[in-house]
């Protein structure tokens, strides 16, 4: 067995040494897009891509420095495999992939067509009785709890189905029982479930949430809160032992021109993080932004020594950077993340190219 080591952060906080800094449960998905800017009804061909909530902010977080892992069932057959070389290839530890040998077993796909003004992106997804669906506690052995800082999840598992919900609550409770911080995105998926329904099962689970990512918008639609986005952010705080909130703003000029920023409170601190937001991003592709955020703030906490204002500084960069990116999956290091808030932060000439 592991010795297990201790360091004191700089809040004092006990911080036991583990394996994994983040661990993550979701469906790992095949992504399939219409070559340039054709449409799913006249395209005669695809790409090919793995993506996933979960997957993608870990990916993200990986590359900045993180040691992460994803927990997922993957069918065994040769779309398993891809999958599986995917992860690997993005720095994430498949440790924690198990598969799924029986007849029926599949993988998930979504289709993505891209927009351009006036016309909006559409997405038709195929991933009804897939092998996330299987998934369950004995899959996994006991010391899986005890091996990461952070364990995150999302909304969207919890919206699969009713055995990937059981078994996520399950594991979030067991791995809150060894101290493993607990980041949870709500990340509100209409076609998965209602807004009821997503409230009355996220409210079971806010007990155990230390990281807390929701939109004011779903805050406002699923949680039914009122008032400025600051004091809906510090009431979940106030009804749950919830550490910190984080709130996107994102602005669409047109599905090529965004203005992205957020808004970190921390409970602890009773202050709220923000600044200027990166404005007139040129949009590639925005799926994947969102869980780049949180990536960049998982990373800003866990190296910094949870520095809320390096996680904020992170999370807006990582994000910006991501929508000019093809594809669900942040690709970065840690050297152009920092080269960019740098920039961010700039008010002198700015170089045009990075030579």
């Amino acid at each position: 067995m592991k010795r297990r080591k201790y360091r004191r952060s700089e809040k004092g906080i006990e911080i036991m040494e583990k394996e994994f800094d983040v661990l993550s449960l979701g469906e790992l998905m095949l992504r399939l897009s219409p070559y340039a800017n054709e449409r799913i009804t006249t395209g005669d061909g695809f790409s090919k891509q793995v993506g996933g909530a979960e997957f993608n902010a870990i990916t993200g977080a990986s590359m900045l420095g993180l040691r992460c892992g994803i927990i997922s069932k993957l069918p065994a057959n040769d779309l398993g495999t891809y999958v599986k070389n995917n992860v690997r290839r993005c720095g994430v530890s498949d440790d924690f992939l198990v598969y799924d040998s029986e007849k029926d077993a599949r993988l998930g796909v979504y289709y993505y067509e891209s927009g351009a003004y006036p016309r909006k992106p559409r997405i038709v997804y195929d991933r009804k009785n897939t092998s996330i669906n299987k998934i369950c506690l004995n899959d996994f052995d006991d010391t899986l709890y005890s091996s990461t800082k952070c364990f995150h999840t999302s909304g969207i598992t919890l919206a699969l189905g009713s055995r990937v919900r059981e078994t996520a609550i399950e594991m979030i409770k067991r791995f809150k029982e060894q101290g493993t911080v607990i980041s949870f995105d709500v990340n509100f998926r209409g076609n998965l479930w209602t807004g009821a329904e997503a409230k009355e099962c996220i409210e079971k689970i806010l007990p155990y949430v230390d990281l807390f990512f929701c939109s004011e918008d779903t805050a406002r639609l699923t949680f039914l809160k009122e008032g400025d986005v600051k004091t809906i952010m510090k009431s979940f705080t106030k009804e749950y032992p919830i550490k910190m909130v984080a709130s996107t703003q994102r602005i669409v000029h047109s599905p090529k021109r965004h203005t992205f920023g957020s808004i970190i409170y921390s409970a602890i601190e009773d202050t709220y993080y923000e600044e200027e937001p990166y404005r007139d991003i040129e949009v590639m592709d925005r799926i994947g932004s969102g869980d780049a955020y949180i990536s960049g703030v998982l990373y800003g906490l866990f190296a910094n020594g949870n520095d809320y204002r390096k996680a904020l500084e992170y999370g807006n960069a990582t994000s910006a950077l991501k929508n000019t990116i093809t594809g669900d999956l942040l690709t970065t290091d840690l050297k152009e993340i920092d080269a960019i808030i740098a920039d961010h932060k700039s008010t002198g000439r700015k170089s045009e190219m990075d030579r």
